[in-house]
């Protein structure tokens, strides 16, 4: 690792592919573009789930797309940026792709990670209390290894397709609604769920996407609960140098 590389960045809820947002061609450059910003001091990126607003891949086929975001990626890592990319519930069917083409480690449950000293939660937060019964219900059959196999023998001339065309239901039905708005304290799950842990485990920062807002919520002990935000509206993403954990959006004007 060069001297200088010495930050820590996390990102989370991209969705690209995404074709019910204005330019979504647009969002992905602006993507790149951060990712540009931070190689000169990088040395890891997480990215915490929904990267992809659909993804399924296959022995010999992927989702066509996203080349300059996998691009910049496979040229961070090239550098010697060490790259963690978790599944969310949009871009679950993961599997050796990333890790072969462009050296990303694929992270399919919550991690625990010490990083320059602290200790870290990082998860997409999908299962982490969600109340949704339905959610819970659907999150369960994407996940099981049998349906996998089985949709995974189904041409992608129709699978993909019909993927995409859920995926974009599931999302532009969020969009701008009250759901994606912070509930407060005593009602956001994944804060619920953090203080709770925390009772248990000695954590110091709890960080999640998955909710596509943006929250710093110090907690008891000095912890504390970041969530993103998104690249969809917030263009938002964290950073920690190794003494200051920081939430911040990402400004064309250089100014971060």
């Amino acid at each position: 690792m060069e001297e200088g590389r010495k930050k820590i960045y996390f990102a989370s809820d991209a969705h690209l592919g995404l074709d019910v947002i204005e330019n979504p061609l647009d969002s992905e450059r602006r993507l790149v573009r951060w990712l540009d910003s931070i190689k000169k001091d990088a040395s890891s990126l997480f990215l915490l789930g929904d990267m992809f607003d659909y993804w399924f891949e296959y022995k010999y086929v992927v989702p066509k797309g996203f080349t300059r975001f996998l691009g910049k990626l496979g040229e961070l890592s090239d550098m010697g940026v060490k790259i963690y990319i978790f599944i969310g519930n949009h871009d679950i069917w993961m599997f050796d792709y990333l890790p072969k083409e462009i050296g990303a480690v694929v992270v399919r449950e919550p991690m625990t990670i010490e990083l320059m000293g602290k200790k870290f939660f990082l998860a997409h937060g999908d299962g982490l209390g969600d109340p949704n019964k339905m959610f819970r219900f659907i999150r369960r059959f994407f996940r099981n290894k049998l349906c996998q196999r089985l949709y995974k023998g189904i041409n992608p001339w129709f699978t993909i397709p019909l993927g995409q065309t859920w995926s974009r239901h599931s999302r532009s039905s969020k969009l701008g609604s009250e759901e994606e708005s912070y509930l407060g304290e005593d009602r956001e799950y994944l804060v619920k769920f953090a203080k709770e842990d925390a009772k248990t485990n000695n954590v110091d920062y709890y960080i999640f996407g998955h909710r596509h807002i943006m929250l710093d919520l110090a907690m008891a002990d000095k912890k504390r609960v970041v969530i993103l935000g998104d690249w969809i509206t917030n263009f938002s993403y964290a950073s920690f140098d190794g003494s200051e954990l920081r939430l911040s959006v990402f400004e064309e004007n250089g100014n971060q």
